[in-house]
């Protein structure tokens, strides 16, 4: 795999695991706080293990900067999936359109590169 692909398929597989860790407990509000707390520390525990080999790798090609704006986008893709799928939570127009405003920004940082 090469350093341009294979940071933005770790940070997929990241994401998708800090989602659960930040998110997943949300679909058991009825449990106590501290179980929801430690299950999502192991969970964020396993994306470490992702998240940190992406910005290794991905730092051979990509700058600081590059690198977090494409986690930031990776990171709004998964979320609104995760919402959709996982969550039952309907997104609405004004979260698509404040999504692409942030997608548009996160282009102006690749650009001239």
């Amino acid at each position: 795999m090469n350093p341009q692909t294979a940071p933005v398929l770790l940070l997929i597989a990241s994401n998708v695991f800090m989602t659960f860790a930040w998110y997943g407990h949300l679909k058991f509000k009825t449990s106590p706080l501290w179980i929801a707390v430690i299950a999502s520390w192991c969970i964020a525990f396993i994306e470490y293990w992702f998240a940190v080999p992406a910005n290794r790798i991905g730092s051979a090609v990509y700058s600081a900067a590059e690198l977090k704006t494409i986690q930031e986008v990776i990171t709004l893709l998964v979320f609104a999936g995760f919402s959709v799928l996982y969550l039952k939570e309907p997104l609405s127009w004004n979260h698509l359109i404040g999504f692409v405003l942030i997608a548009s920004g996160a282009a102006f940082i690749f650009h001239g590169r």
